[in-house]
């Protein structure tokens, strides 16, 4: 089977929480920086992922969204998969001839939803929209006027709005404002506006101690320690290293114990994730994705034969502090007294583990031409991300 990259984009519902998963796909052949470009190539490509790497690893038990091309609703009216996993995405562009809206009725009626991907409204396309269950626009296309316009000439159709490109809190709380159900974007990795320079005090507990994690001189004690006044912390990290997932001959059952198990470095690592999953106010997908980025940086460390690998691991984890501590990136990582190399990859995409956060995060942009321009290989990429995403499936119940 050629290499095929996939990738998944989080869709939230208003609460913030994860309604579904739109994947991006990429072939071995293809340019586009989108989903897989050719008719001919759509079909075997995707139906390749899923049979290879297996729809509960891509995205558990969450719908799937995916964008289909003309010929293939068309050919592939009846499709192979759970109608309650997988939401039809209709290309932008694609025209209502009687050919496709037989296609798409036919989808409808065996269950599936229909969603209309980076819609705009005009009459012509009426014949979709009466089809549809979910409408997707693309917010940066339009003003506050134009996005509250296409919302009145939508409104009397019964389809659920889908905010694209959601960049920031401030336009999540506009489009939620206006009626819109489910946003797709990076806001959620994005601090809110920062006034100010100080960490919020409900905050406080985790940013300390990350910062005393990382202190250069800490020792064994002073780790012991620092872990153990936190309850809930130590709690988290003993109930998840007596878990099936590792496998201990004998029971773990003190700070210390576990400082022998798993070393400094990556005791270091797992307190870091715990300390952050405990921030208040955070929704839990933040978690998983920079957990899913800091496993990814690892495994790609792995693969290439760098290390330590708990370097790389704190590269990913930490390239989301601004967005969970609601303060700069270049602040939080002042004040971590995190090593050179380790700021030098979080700020400007520095050194070997630099070049490996910027991969990662081109991966889960869908940013497949950066990815080949930083020249690793992709059967590395797409692996060490197929095992990140696993990986955070697996560790989520230890949160």
């Amino acid at each position: 089977m050629q290499d095929i990259f996939v990738a998944r984009q989080p869709i939230f519902d208003r609460e913030q929480q994860v309604y579904a998963y739109e994947l991006l796909f990429r072939g071995e052949n293809t340019d586009s920086a989108n989903v897989i470009d050719g008719d001919s190539a759509t079909s075997q490509v995707v139906l390749n992922a899923f049979t290879v790497i297996g729809l509960d690893d891509l995205v558990g038990p969450k719908p799937a969204f995916i964008n289909f091309t003309r010929r293939f609703i068309v050919d592939e009216a009846r499709l192979p998969f759970p109608v309650d996993r997988v939401v039809v995405e209709v290309l932008e562009g694609t025209e209502p001839d009687p050919l496709l809206m037989r296609s798409l009725a036919e989808m409808k009626a065996q269950g599936y939803q229909i969603a209309l991907d980076d819609f705009g409204y005009d009459v012509r396309l009426a014949p979709l929209l009466k089809l549809a269950d979910i409408v997707k626009i693309e917010v940066s296309a339009y003003d506050e006027a134009g996005l509250r316009e296409q919302v009145v000439l939508l409104a009397p159709y019964k389809v659920r709005l889908l905010a694209e490109k959601v960049e920031t809190q401030e336009q999540f709380e506009l489009c939620r404002s206006l009626g819109f159900d489910l946003f797709q974007g990076y806001f959620l990795c994005r601090p809110k506006t920062v006034r100010g320079s100080s960490v919020a005090v409900h905050r406080l507990p985790a940013f300390r101690l990350l910062a005393a994690l990382y202190e250069p001189e800490v020792d064994l004690d002073e780790l012991e320690t620092l872990i153990g006044q936190d309850v809930t912390i130590s709690y988290k990290l003993l109930r998840y290293l007596n878990s099936a997932f590792f496998s201990t001959t004998q029971p773990i059952d003190s700070i210390r114990q576990a400082l022998i198990y798993l070393g400094v470095d990556k005791l270091r690592a797992w307190a870091s994730v715990l300390a952050l999953a405990a921030v208040p106010d955070k929704p839990e997908e933040l978690i998983a994705t920079l957990t899913t980025r800091a496993k990814m940086c690892e495994g790609l460390a792995e693969r290439l034969e760098l290390s330590p690998k708990a370097r790389y691991f704190s590269a990913g984890l930490f390239a989301g502090l601004d967005a969970l501590l609601d303060v700069s990136l270049e602040e939080a990582v002042d004040a971590l007294h995190l090593s050179e190399e380790i700021k030098a990859a979080l700020l400007r995409y520095e050194g070997a583990a630099g070049q490996l956060l910027e991969c990662v995060l081109a991966y889960e942009r869908g940013d497949w031409a950066r990815i080949e321009a930083l020249g690793i290989d992709r059967q590395l990429v797409i692996d060490a991300y197929l095992q990140a995403i696993r990986w955070t499936d697996e560790v989520r119940d230890s949160w």
